[in-house]
């Protein structure tokens, strides 16, 4: 607004005009970081769940688990493998967020560089009308100081001179006043036109500030908004991946361990009764019982 005006001495001084230019090109670069913040969160988050999903499909975790037990690390790899994936999703909306970031910086650079070529062209046209007066109250100056030099010397030989030289002394001191009403002209004009283009120019530095102040407002807003979105997106993500591990809670209430443990006995059993017992058998008595005894055969002895 016009309190933006920093009053100063020195008509073609920028100072203020630099410094409101400065801290918006600051709030631009700011609002760039925390768009690069938003990629390189995405990059992570992106990673994170591809990492997840790999873990989740050729990292065995129990794979010879049985019946209920089974089942519920299942439902774990699967929605390991679903946080995963919101990880992902969560990095493309990152990457979408940090796209509408530049698509806004770029609006408002774009709208300020309109402003500005209009501000730089006044800037421009008011420093070389300065610079234009300047040299005409210099010649100005210096006129009055040329006449008074010439009607000194009128006075100063009045009675010492001839009558021809007092002449060309009288001739000096008219060309001096015709010069000096030449330069005052001259001067008077040209701050006629210095005090019309800085008229010009306090109108349209007003005009800037006030749009300037416009555009920080609404740069302020976008950004803090964006955190906040920011924020959200965060906590939802965490909600999401929470109602996930609620499934598998709900599955592992669903695992009984008899359950588990009957399906084992029934998938590997081996009979219904169990093997007899081993008895004492006597050697003997079975060879004698299996095998029928003969008589003996004489063998004559040699003699």
């Amino acid at each position: 607004s016009s309190r933006s005006v920093l009053r100063g001495t020195d008509l073609t001084s920028t100072v203020g005009y630099d410094s409101i230019i400065q801290h918006l090109n600051d709030g631009r670069k700011n609002c760039k970081e925390f768009e690069d913040f938003l990629k390189e969160r995405a990059i992570i988050e992106e990673k994170y769940g591809k990492e997840l999903i790999n873990l989740s499909k050729k990292k065995p975790c129990g794979q010879t688990e049985l019946n209920t037990l089974k089942r519920s690390l299942d439902v774990f790899k699967q929605q390991i493998d679903n946080v995963g994936q919101g990880h992902i999703q969560l990095a493309q909306t990152l990457r979408e967020e940090a796209k509408k970031m530049e698509e806004f910086r770029e609006k408002q650079k774009l709208h300020r560089k309109k402003i500005e070529l209009i501000m730089e062209a006044i800037h421009k046209n008011r420093n070389l009308q300065y610079k234009k007066t300047m040299e005409a109250k210099r010649l100005y100056e210096q006129r009055c100081r040329d006449k008074d030099e010439a009607e000194q010397a009128v006075h100063r030989n009045a009675n010492l001179v001839t009558q021809k030289q007092q002449e060309k002394l009288f001739l000096k001191l008219a060309q001096t006043k015709s010069a000096l009403e030449d330069s005052d002209r001259s001067y008077q004009q040209s701050i006629t036109a210095l005090e019309k283009i800085r008229e010009e120019w306090m109108k349209e530095h007003i005009k800037a500030c006030e749009f300037f102040e416009t555009q920080e407002c609404e740069r302020i807003s976008y950004f803090r908004g964006a955190l906040w979105l920011h924020v959200n997106q965060l906590s939802q993500g965490c909600v999401q991946n929470d109602e996930k591990y609620e499934e598998i809670r709900k599955s592992l209430e669903m695992c009984s361990i008899e359950k588990d443990i009957d399906f084992f006995v029934n998938l590997r059993k081996t009979g219904s009764s169990a093997p007899a017992p081993v008895v004492y058998e006597n050697y003997y008595n079975t060879q004698r019982n299996a095998t029928p005894v003969r008589s003996p055969v004489s063998v004559p002895i040699s003699r």
